[in-house]
């Protein structure tokens, strides 16, 4: 009988012993397909969905249960192909009807996502647009719960591991700064967050964040979220939010060049991510990308696992199959979900971090991220997919609100064809104005555009419009991104140097403060062509207060590895839009971090 990890409030935990090492984390759009048939011609097809963190383990799954020969039915045996996509965007994919040509891969048969809080907001929608998708009930392959991952000094610095510690120490921490608890020289308390609309741990944070606010552990209401008190609490831990992300992995890049840098404890205070990714990270492998365990650079400091006192989801990573699956692919299921709760197969996930189907660690967690062996998790239940609706709409609301200078490369080379009937400028401005939409009313938006000099304009780069709320300021900027025309080269390094230091100039502290840059070249400016001086001046670890540079590159021709380097130097993110039929995809990405 399959274990529920929500059945149980409170678990107990006991640590094995596991062996060896695999794979599992990719990136974003990356679709990994691995069959499983060994030599026999199969007849069965089965694809499978997954989260991206195990996606690598189950692809290696696949491959191990098509050599292992095994049949079901009437002597059928099935090849099965694995490709990833994260929780969020599969959620998306299968309420609006899975569109294989705009998702980029074939429809699933099942699904495993990293928590059952997708498929809880997944049959929220599907009921609300009246075609209730129904499914057999889930099993867990593997568990990870949600922890703050924070560096060792910082948790002992609050008393860990003898004392607990909960959201409430995370508020008392956003209002108070490090100085309260003894170390001034720490600074403000900075929480790295991704959003819930797209993270699973953003999105398990934020429903326990809701639960600490209530002092509930289950049957939480609308009525609970919508209370004022609640609302306040959540508002206060979202204040101490560096910038939202779509993926954790971006802060644990980040951590680790501040770790081989000496500033471990410069960047960010704590995390809130799946226990595993923590191991991964100790282990030398801040990206997940398993294939550096033992070859990459173990951390100086290294972060515990700090499971909330007042209460932490289990993610449990169910095994779903969806209704498009035939009888056959039904009975193909059975048999690849039951080969991975076999004990070897949960040794597996063991060995990567993850606690096994039934919440048991291996040692190689334990010892990774300072679990004790009586160590016990206050679990809550799960909300109610209307409670969990709410709660993101709450989130919406009450999340810190950003104040961004949206950066168009009108350079002449933007006037080339996109690929898709339009010009790359056309296809980039349609992309900024819908990603308008996926801003707060109260976030506060400019527009600047960069060439190279004119003969009525002396800078290669001009302002168009400050930074003002949407909420008034939408429909001047949609007029004025659609009156954008191309002509000229591309100053990059000027434009970005000069955006960064104009919005630095008039921080706003309560907000998240950041330039999106959107160019389709490399720099051809040779009055400002040193790449090392625009990346110390623009370097996070120089400034008292930064100013994150998210960087888009839009075509073949954009230097990808540059606006990398000064996206990183800016402890922000790099995106790659160089197929235009990505640029709406990723605009949203983009702005997950705001």
């Amino acid at each position: 009988m399959s274990h529920n990890p929500y059945r149980s409030r409170r678990w107990t935990l006991s640590v094995t012993v596991g062996v060896g090492l695999a794979a599992i984390l990719a990136t974003f759009f990356v679709v990994r397909a691995v069959t499983g048939g060994g030599d026999r011609d199969c007849s069965v097809r089965l694809t499978v969905t997954s989260s991206t963190e195990k996606a690598e383990l189950l692809s290696d799954l696949a491959q191990d249960y098509g050599s292992a020969g095994r049949e079901f039915g009437d002597g059928q045996c099935a090849e099965v192909k694995v490709q990833e996509l994260t929780s969020g965007a599969a959620m998306e994919a299968l309420a609006s009807g899975w569109d294989e040509k705009r998702e980029g891969m074939a429809e699933p048969q099942v699904w495993t996502p990293s928590s059952s809080l997708w498929l809880t907001l997944l049959t929220q929608k599907t009921t609300a647009a009246d075609r209730a998708l129904t499914v057999a009930k889930p099993v867990s392959l593997a568990t990870s719960p949600l922890a703050i991952g924070m560096p060792r000094p910082m948790a002992e610095a609050l008393g860990w591991p003898q004392r607990q510690v909960g959201w409430k120490d995370v508020l008392s921490l956003t209002e108070k700064g490090w100085g309260a608890f003894g170390h001034p020289e720490w600074g403000a308390f900075r929480l790295g967050k991704d959003n819930p609309h797209t993270s699973s741990s953003g999105l398990a944070s934020t429903v326990a964040a809701f639960y600490a606010a209530t002092g509930r552990s289950g049957d939480l209401t609308e009525k609970d979220v919508q209370n004022p008190k609640a609302r306040k609490f959540v508002a206060g831990v979202e204040a101490g939010v560096l910038h939202y992300a779509s993926d954790a992995t971006v802060y644990m890049a980040n951590l680790a060049e501040a770790d081989a840098a000496g500033g471990a404890l410069s960047y960010t205070s704590a995390v809130p991510v799946q226990e595993q990714l923590i191991h991964l990270y100790n282990q030398g492998s801040p990206k997940g990308d398993t294939r550096q365990i033992g070859k990459g650079r173990k951390p100086s400091v290294p972060l515990v696992a700090v499971h909330p006192s007042d209460g932490t989801l289990m993610m449990d990573h169910p095994f779903v199959v969806l209704p498009s699956a035939t009888a056959q692919q039904k009975a193909a299921a059975a048999d690849f979900q039951r080969f991975l709760l076999e004990k070897d197969q949960q040794r597996r996930f063991q060995e990567l971090g993850f606690r096994d189907h039934e919440g048991t660690a291996g040692k190689e967690l334990a010892t990774s991220v300072g679990l004790s062996s009586t160590e016990k998790l206050s679990l809550i239940d799960p909300p109610a997919p209307a409670v969990l609706g709410r709660i993101l709409d709450s989130w919406d609301d009450l999340r810190k609100k950003a104040r961004v200078v949206m950066v168009m490369d009108v350079s002449g080379s933007m006037n080339q064809a996109a690929g898709d009937g339009r010009s790359r400028l056309e296809a980039a401005k349609s992309a900024a104005v819908k990603a308008l939409d996926l801003y707060h009313p109260d976030d506060e938006v400019g527009l600047w555009a960069f060439s190279t000099e004119t003969d009525d304009r002396s800078e290669p780069y001009r302002q168009i419009l400050p930074p003002r709320r949407i909420a008034e300021g939408k429909a001047g900027l949609v007029g004025a991104i659609n009156g954008l025309h191309a002509e000229g080269g591309t100053a990059l390094y000027s434009t970005v140097r000069a955006a960064q230091r104009a919005v630095l100039a008039d921080l706003d502290s309560d907000r998240i403060n950041a330039v999106v840059l959107l160019t389709d070249g490399r720099n051809e400016y040779p009055a400002d062509n040193d790449l090392d001086s625009l990346l110390r001046d623009i370097d996070a670890r120089n400034l008292e207060r930064s100013v994150r540079v998210f960087t888009v590159a839009f075509s073949e021709q954009a230097d990808f590895g540059t606006l990398e380097k000064i996206a990183k130097a800016s402890k922000a993110d790099a995106y790659d839009a160089r197929d235009p039929a990505l640029i709406d995809k990723v605009m949203l990405s983009v702005i997950s971090n705001f």
